[in-house]
């Protein structure tokens, strides 16, 4: 819940998978969700579990023995790894876009939620996420997402939308580095229906009358983050319509008539790391090479170079002692990540609202942000300007969330200060959705019937049960027993939630 990006994330379960099978100690250092929680909070536990599955596996064992020891049997195994977490962090984007890309773009999955598509095609959602859904991901229920992964290395794609009338929408177009750097989209270029060049690094050309450039992307593989507003249940029909429409277009097919958009799935596959433990590291190299880098990260490049990381190179090159301190690296550097992310240190505390940084979406070359708090979080984060997301884990007395009532508080011209909408949704500590009589998971300036005070303000009713009739329009069920939190979405903010200066009232405790 750091920052304002997609919190609708169906990396999840490769975001495990790949902390995970890091290396042979991964299904114990890596855990996710309640158990990296779990291990932050008892670091001393998570030693022991260390220990007791190292030594089962004689490398792995070998590679930790340092950490856990305090001794040192080779130079080269230690410094490659230290310099091995610094690398890992540096190419964290990298490896995790590129396990998310063939995953997408090849394997067909069993849940509708997960996109699936060819590579310059569309993925449209087609409902909206509700109780059944068990993922743990946070879900949005605002908007239907439409993916897309482009290759734009050979020529541009043309992305055309439809008039969207007065219906928020956006496409977030993001580099391989998880970095936004540019939006097609109501605040970004109106709504009026327009076609826009998707261009690459280094391409230069006429476009056809009439196309709009958009900023040239830094990397050749971009993807595409569409978010289409849904008002509820009987809109999908309307938001299918307007998504059909969304098209992806290669230039020189643009204009055509009765053309068939070839269909590829080609793309690099990652080496699995359950079958080989250098694999993350072989994955990222070659999705190094396949991303230019910036000139002026050579001084760092040079650096991983000499333990085997960066553009093209080969780790299995490395002596023995380098390999292992890399599949440690490996094995440790994902939950470092997410420890780093569960600290809170990413957001400014406020009345118990964490508010995220004014650089979230474009870290560039604070790559522990970059990696942790863009690219671990969500895939890909919203620019402020676009959207921020709030979370609240605590009360207004600091206490965790949890089974009671509590209600939040809007004085009379205090509401949320968007220029579009914004809502309330309410998650248990798995990360899913509430189960509750009346359906409903969200709350915010859309819902239907919503009372406001005789002075103007609003109090919103956080608990179990229902407070009552006359209540329960403004009420947003909690679950019955154990922690909960909540994510305060705003789209199109304006500048005093921008900058910190809106401050949002705290949760307090009534019962």
């Amino acid at each position: 819940m750091a920052s304002s990006g997609n919190s609708n994330h169906p990396g999840r379960g490769l975001r495990h998978d790949l902390a995970a099978a890091a290396a042979g100690i991964g299904h114990a250092a890596a855990a996710t969700g309640k158990a990296t929680a779990a291990a932050v909070r008892h670091p001393g536990d998570a030693i022991d579990r260390a220990r007791k599955v190292t030594r089962a596996l004689p490398l792995a064992w070998h590679s930790v023995k340092p950490a856990l020891t305090g001794r040192v049997d080779d130079w080269r195994r230690e410094y490659a790894y230290t310099l091995g977490e610094q690398a890992f962090v540096y190419g964290f984007p990298y490896l995790y876009n590129a396990e998310l890309r063939h995953r997408w773009v090849t394997q067909k999955p069993e849940s509708e939620t997960t996109p699936y598509m060819p590579v310059n095609h569309f993925w449209h959602a087609s409902r909206l996420w509700d109780v059944s859904d068990r993922q743990g991901v946070s879900p949005n229920i605002d908007t239907l997402y439409s993916w897309a992964w482009l290759d734009l290395r050979e020529e541009p794609l043309i992305l055309s939308h439809p008039d969207m009338g007065d219906r928020y929408f956006t496409f977030e177009l993001v580099a391989f580095t998880s970095d936004n750097y540019d939006y097609v989209g109501m605040r970004a270029t109106g709504s009026e229906a327009g076609d826009f060049a998707l261009i690459g690094p280094g391409w230069s050309g006429d476009l056809p009358e009439g196309v709009r450039r958009t900023a040239n992307a830094p990397t050749p593989w971009v993807l595409v983050v569409g978010r289409t507003l849904v008002e509820d249940e009987d809109d999908l029909p309307a938001v299918h319509a307007l998504q059909r429409q969304y098209r992806l277009t290669p230039l020189h097919l643009f204009g055509k008539e009765g053309v068939t958009l070839p269909e590829r799935r080609d793309v690099p596959v990652p080496v699995d790391p359950a079958q080989d433990p250098l694999g993350p590291w072989k994955t990222l190299n070659a999705a190094l090479a396949e991303n230019p880098l910036p000139s002026h990260h050579d001084v760092l490049l040079r650096q991983f170079a000499e333990i085997g990381v960066g553009p093209g190179l080969d780790v299995e090159a490395q002596p023995e002692p380098v390999k292992e301190g890399l599949i440690r690296a490996a094995a440790t550097a994902v939950p470092m990540l997410e420890q780093q992310v569960l600290s809170g240190q990413w957001g400014e505390l406020i009345n118990g609202w964490r508010y995220p940084p004014p650089q979230i979406g474009h870290f560039g070359d604070d790559f522990l942000r970059r990696a942790g708090e863009q690219s671990l979080v969500g895939i890909a984060i919203n620019d402020p300007e676009e959207a921020v997301y709030l979370a609240a884990f605590t009360d207004g007395a600091g206490e965790t969330l949890t089974t009671g009532r509590y209600e939040l508080r809007f004085e009379a011209g205090t509401l949320p200060p968007v220029d579009a909408f914004w809502s309330l949704t309410a998650y248990d500590e798995d990360r899913n959705l509430i189960a509750n009589p009346i359906n409903r998971y969200a709350i915010g300036d859309r819902t239907p019937g919503l009372v406001m005070d005789d002075g103007g303000g609003l109090t919103l009713y956080l608990q179990p049960d229902s407070p009552g009739p006359e209540r329960q329009s403004n009420w947003l069920p909690t679950p019955q027993q154990g922690i909960w939190y909540v994510a305060l979405r705003m789209y199109l903010p304006r500048a005093e939630v921008i900058d910190a200066q809106w401050h949002c009232p705290p949760i307090n405790r009534v019962g």
